[in-house]
């Protein structure tokens, strides 16, 4: 490939980790708007990863199929630390990326060997704890702001400490706004830790298992509050930070952005997942309140 090609068909491949990005994680998708520019590339490609692996589960007709997808792109990272040329554009314009920045190895890895765990679950089996909940939303979430902000060159213990929050807030909310998709596909709230179902009286136990039921709608919400307050807890504490985070750090922790809007969202419709709203415009608010909204915060350089 001459070097006019390569350029060309770098460029398509970012176009297209863009793109992913804003047909499938919008709200975060004009969050990276927000970064300088020389942020946005790596910030996208990172994005679009996620993306990938996010969805692999949920669009393969098998899971089987779906749990390919993710050894797939775990051997994809090996390849990429090789300078192995691999034909899928987000594949490509991260291995970019990862030339360019000093990209964690590590922390591409625990990304995809959470996911890989967790789609190796039964849908039977329900997390014990909201801490597995918790480091969930760490290994996921939390590792795309680390290596963002080790692409923009930020080192700062206080950014990171504010990046693991905001991804356990993250993490943990995406996981409660999707609770009636997971109960419409497999009939089970996986998601909910057996010791807060137990705790509102929506735990049963059956043949040695424990299933989480819905019995009461009323009772479900008290649960959902619960798992909310602890993702209100974690936004609170980035926020504290914000005192000694460099100022560059913040428009990539802006992400926290997302979380307290669906937050808030949860709270008007007293914590119902269930209620028809929280689907409506972004997180559940006009497109164009949210964007106003954002534009605010990133203007004041708050997160």
């Amino acid at each position: 490939m001459n070097g006019a090609s390569a350029s060309s068909s770098l460029r398509s491949a970012f176009s297209y980790c863009v793109q992913q990005v804003r047909s499938y994680d919008y709200h975060h998708y004009l969050c990276l708007l927000e970064l300088p520019p020389h942020m946005r590339k790596p910030a996208f490609a990172l994005r679009a990863f996620n993306v990938e692996t996010a969805r692999a589960m949920d669009v393969a007709s098998d899971p089987r199929i779906g749990l390919m997808r993710l050894v797939w792109w775990q051997e994809a990272i090996d390849k990429m630390y090789a300078k192995k040329l691999i034909e899928h554009p987000t594949a490509q314009a991260l291995s970019s990326v990862i030339s360019e920045n000093k990209i964690s190895k590590a922390w591409l890895k625990r990304s995809v060997e959470a996911r890989i765990n967790d789609a190796r679950r039964e849908v039977t089996d329900v997390p014990e704890t909201i801490e597995e909940l918790e480091k969930y939303g760490e290994d996921t979430v939390s590792t795309i702001l680390y290596m963002t902000l080790q692409a923009g060159g930020i080192r700062s213990t206080a950014a990171d400490h504010a990046a693991s929050h905001i991804g356990k807030a993250s993490g943990l909310l995406l996981l409660l706004k999707s609770l009636p998709y997971h109960a419409s596909r497999t009939h089970h709230f996986s998601y909910m830790p057996a010791k807060v179902a137990a705790n509102h009286g929506l735990l049963v136990k059956e043949g040695g298992r424990s299933e989480v039921r819905l019995d009461s709608r009323e009772r479900l919400c008290d649960a959902v509050f619960e798992m909310a307050s602890v993702a209100n807890f974690h936004l609170q504490k980035a926020r504290e930070l914000a005192g000694t985070v460099p100022t560059e750090a913040r428009p990539v922790l802006l992400q926290a952005f997302p979380a307290q809007v669906l937050l808030d969202s949860l709270s008007r419709v007293q914590f119902d997942v269930f209620d028809p709203r929280l689907s409506r415009g972004v997180l559940g608010i006009p497109p164009l309140w949210y964007q106003l909204k954002l534009k605010w915060y990133s203007w004041r350089g708050k997160y």
